[in-house]
């Protein structure tokens, strides 16, 4: 303990010398900031998410962090200091607005130095994410989302639609990347960034390049006109870190907001599709909440357990829209999340969609990673088709709650099986019609 308190002290002494960066100034509190982690998560070990308290600006302390893990590193204080990543501590810095925080590696004695800022709140052991999906056959979502009544032969193959559903609108994948140069995509696929560390901008996966297709491909798009930006999290064998995932949903923030500035009365709003989940995660929840704050509308898979969506993240965000699967036959997919936390489901068993390995490829898979990009499709579905800013109707883009409430007024109600009182018995639909009206 002797030896650990001196370390700590001669790391005090280095930050307070250095003439690198300008540090805040603070007391240190003799209460530790807690360090939380969820039982389900599949912890990644060294690797903490720290977020800070109201009010303060993360840019200002990740220098102060950053600094102390190298003077660690460098005074031998940690045996892992192997790589450039590790030496350098901090990975990521979040600005979302009132959600404020950083993400890296951190050797034990920074870490408890972190604890003691009064400015932090709390912080996360980070933890592996997964994106999860189970290979089957045969398409048939579209016309299930088109039609109120049970699919039948005559109706199985048909997607009644407006062809230019999406036009103008950004719907960002944060995945395992895209395949853009798909030609199913038109050339209307972009890629936005890569996350994880030393990867590269390509879909090694198939995952979110299936999302994509589903929310916006011409032959498998619910949205046939939309814009789908790759937001790669999640490495090539489907798994990535809950770091790396917040990370993404701050880019989407920002280039949300962003888009917003140049479009000014015309911009009619983003999305964000994340097909992905693991066990609770405050900084992924709150990341998303404050997303959806700043008016990105987003779409999350409830996940593929068969338990209470509650307890996963993103599943369980209220801000977002939580999605469940359904089959061909109107049944809640076996392998779909329940619970109060879902809010609706989409087709997600025997999903046919573009794949990966040339610009003609597909596969059928299933997941609610399926449903979910289903519904981020209708989003932007229904963005496109609000009047214009020239329109005696037009009153301003439509708010992600509002897009929300409507999602759910105009679903088909109760028609699945095997969806318990607790969870909402609501089919998406993109008739977009409430009593004989247009919903606009």
């Amino acid at each position: 303990m002797l030896l650990k308190l001196s370390t700590v002290a001669a790391l005090f002494m280095v930050a307070a010398s250095s003439t690198v960066a300008a540090y805040p100034s603070f007391v240190h509190s003799e209460t530790l900031a807690p360090v939380i982690s969820s039982i389900e998560s599949d912890v990644i070990p060294d690797s903490y998410i720290v977020v800070f308290k109201s009010g303060v600006r993360a840019q200002e302390h990740s220098a102060w962090v950053r600094d102390l893990q190298r003077e660690s590193a460098a005074i031998g204080n940690w045996e892992d200091n192997s790589s450039d990543e590790m030496l350098s501590g901090v990975k990521h810095v979040y600005d979302m607005g009132p959600f404020q925080g950083l993400a890296g590696r951190f050797s034990p004695d920074v870490l408890d130095m972190i604890r003691s800022n009064p400015d932090v709140d709390y912080i996360e052991r980070d933890q592996v994410v997964y994106a999860s999906e189970t290979q089957k056959n045969a398409p048939w979502g579209l016309a299930r989302i088109s039609h109120r009544k049970a699919l039948t032969l005559k109706t199985y193959k048909k997607y009644i639609h407006d062809p230019n559903g999406g036009d103008g609108v950004t719907v960002f994948v944060i995945d395992t990347g895209i395949n853009v140069k798909h030609k199913e995509f038109e050339g209307r696929a972009s890629w936005g960034a890569t996350i994880p560390m030393g990867d590269a901008d390509i879909d090694g996966n198939g995952h979110g390049t299936h999302c994509a297709g589903t929310i916006g491909s011409a032959a498998y798009g619910v949205s046939k006109k939309a814009n789908v930006v790759a937001v790669k999290v999640l490495r090539s064998n489907g798994s990535g870190s809950m770091s790396d995932v917040v990370a993404g949903v701050d880019f989407a923030v920002q280039e949300h907001l962003s888009l917003k500035a140049q479009q000014g009365r015309k911009y009619k709003g983003s999305v964000a599709n994340m097909s992905l989940g693991g066990g609770k995660s405050r900084p992924l929840d709150s990341a998303v909440t404050n997303a959806v704050a700043q008016g990105l509308h987003f779409a999350v898979a409830a996940g593929n357990d068969n338990r209470d969506a509650c307890n996963y993240s993103p599943a369980g965000v209220e801000a977002a829209v939580t999605v469940g699967a359904s089959t061909v036959k109107d049944e809640r997919a076996y392998f779909s999340n329940y619970g109060r936390c879902v809010d609706i489901f989409g087709p997600g068993l025997d999903v046919e969609s573009t794949w990966i390995g040339g610009p003609t490829a597909k596969r059928t898979i299933s997941g609610t990673s399926m449903a979910s990009p289903h519904v981020a499709g209708l989003i932007a579905y229904y963005l496109s088709l609000q009047p214009e800013d020239s329109s005696a109707y037009f009153s301003g883009p439509i708010s992600p709650k509002e897009m929300k409430a409507l999602l759910k007024e105009t679903a088909t109600r109760d028609v699945l099986d095997d969806v318990d009182s607790r969870t909402p018995n609501l089919l998406i639909y993109n008739g977009g019609k409430k009593d004989g009206y247009y919903a606009w």
